[in-house]
């Protein structure tokens, strides 16, 4: 984890996202999302279950005791089914305190605190790194609630963070060659980040959508 994300960033995020969430009608919360066997229930609840697990991830690094995000995978699974099927009003009120509860635990964090290295499935990584996750995962999430916010309104640090370690990612997979990776080089970056992050078909990268692989939404 590199480039920390100062805390205002993600409160901005933050911000983006309530205020989407605040102007859906209360059926939309049960409409399927832009993830595949998800609603918009199941993307808000996990939105603020993520909040509270990189609140644990604080939590160990500012003790020196680390806990890990997730009981397991199965208890996270369980979480987010179990409040998928809630209103939009208390979606709404658990998605702002789960972000306050994230900030809060943020400022608590003594400045040593943040080079601690903390759990994570995917290899351990400093704290400082924890804020740029929350970041990440709401700028995505928001995306994939299909409403009014689009890959065309992520901020230009999030997408100029992004694009990078994830095409170096897919040439390594294989699911992207050089040669379209030079095809697709002039494309708007959030373009290029909306396909490489299984957020759209690719339409708009200058290049048949025929020609690309569909990609599996980064999650």
């Amino acid at each position: 984890m590199t480039d920390p994300v100062p805390p205002a960033t993600v409160a901005a995020a933050e911000e983006r996202l309530l205020r989407t969430v605040g102007r859906m009608r209360p059926e939309q919360v049960f409409e399927p999302s832009a993830l595949p066997g998800w609603t918009r229930g199941h993307v808000l609840t996990h939105l603020a279950r993520n909040a509270d697990a990189l609140v644990n991830l604080l939590t160990g690094a500012r003790t020196g005791t680390p806990v890990p995000m997730y009981p397991s995978a199965e208890a996270r699974d369980r979480d987010i089914e179990a409040g998928a099927g809630r209103p939009l009003d208390e979606q709404l009120a658990d998605l702002r305190a789960a972000g306050q509860r994230f900030a809060a635990a943020a400022a608590a964090m003594p400045e040593a605190a943040w080079a601690v290295e903390v759990p994570h499935r995917l290899g351990a990584f400093p704290a400082s790194g924890v804020p740029r996750k929350r970041y990440n995962e709401v700028e995505y999430h928001h995306v994939d609630l299909g409403l009014d916010y689009t890959p065309g309104q992520w901020p230009a640090d999030f997408v100029d963070h992004e694009l990078e370690p994830l095409t170096d990612r897919h040439l390594r997979a294989g699911a992207l060659t050089g040669a379209l990776r030079d095809a697709i080089a002039a494309a708007p970056g959030h373009a290029r980040l909306a396909w490489l992050s299984g957020r759209s078909d690719g339409a708009g990268l200058g290049v048949p959508v025929s020609a690309l692989p569909t990609l599996p939404p980064l999650s």
